[in-house]
């Protein structure tokens, strides 16, 4: 937590960093008593005002986003609030996931002031698709062999713990997801094979740049504990690496400082 958070791309206009697990994003009324945030190492880091244009749950490691400027921090914030920012997560669920699905299911607010029975269910989209599979010679649950899942979830809206929520509700719970998962499995990823955390990570996000008249397509790797899960499950080839690129001829001065990776 004291080193700085790793910069994806940086212009005069917005940054990108990769958000470790653990770490709020903002001050929230939901955890009272924190003292670190993303927001607030940012902008130490950098030694200048950054503003949040959306968020990730705390135990979700991955791409960040953030604005330099109040001007684009509202254009930002409208593009994400009208669904046209895309984003894809990488999650390792228990059992054997859907080859592509589309997940349909509206959701309830599950931290308002209100009970959850007078909460309207808002609608809610999570396309899915299995990548890969393992299954391994040891009994967890009440089965001699056990099956995981490497899945691709892209959430086509913004409700609270979505991806998470949906992929349950299928049958195909997370790993070190304390709420919706499966305790034995999160018990047997955590003593055995050194994961002791919720195994969901915002591996890309697609934005249309508000002054460069082009798509910006940003890509963050793994933390270390995922990447050795992948190289023990046989899923490298499906671990990205930090980088950005454009999907459109962009201005050279629009160009971020951070290198661009392949």
């Amino acid at each position: 937590m004291n080193e700085p958070l790793p910069i994806l791309y940086r212009d005069d206009h917005l940054v990108a960093v990769r958000k470790p697990p653990g770490l709020l994003v903002h001050r929230t009324a939901l955890a009272r008593g924190e003292s670190r945030f993303a927001l607030q190492l940012l902008r130490d880091q950098l030694c200048q005002r950054v503003y949040p244009v959306h968020r990730l749950d705390r135990p979700t490691s991955g791409v960040l986003l953030f604005a330099l400027d109040a001007d684009t921090a509202r254009e930002l914030g409208e593009a994400f609030a009208a669904h046209r920012v895309h984003k894809r997560y990488l999650a390792v669920v228990r059992g054997v996931g859907p080859e592509r699905d589309r997940l349909d299911g509206p959701l309830r607010d599950e931290d308002g002031p209100r009970p959850k029975a007078e909460m309207p269910a808002q609608p809610a989209l999570t396309e899915v698709c299995r990548l890969d599979s393992v299954e391994l010679p040891v009994s967890v649950d009440r089965y001699p062999t056990t099956r995981y899942s490497l899945m691709e979830a892209r959430p086509l809206t913004g409700r609270r713990h979505q991806i998470r929520r949906h992929l349950s509700r299928r049958g195909y719970p997370i790993i070190g997801d304390a709420k919706h998962g499966k305790g034995v499995h999160n018990r047997f990823f955590r003593e055995r094979l050194d994961c002791p955390r919720l195994l969901l990570a915002a591996v890309e996000l697609h934005v249309r740049h508000p002054r460069a008249e082009a798509t910006l397509c940003l890509r963050g790797a793994l933390e270390p504990d995922m990447q050795r899960l992948f190289t023990r499950f046989g899923w490298s080839a499906h671990a990205p690496g930090d980088g950005y690129h454009w999907s459109e001829a962009a201005p050279s001065a629009s160009r971020g400082i951070a290198e661009e990776t392949p």
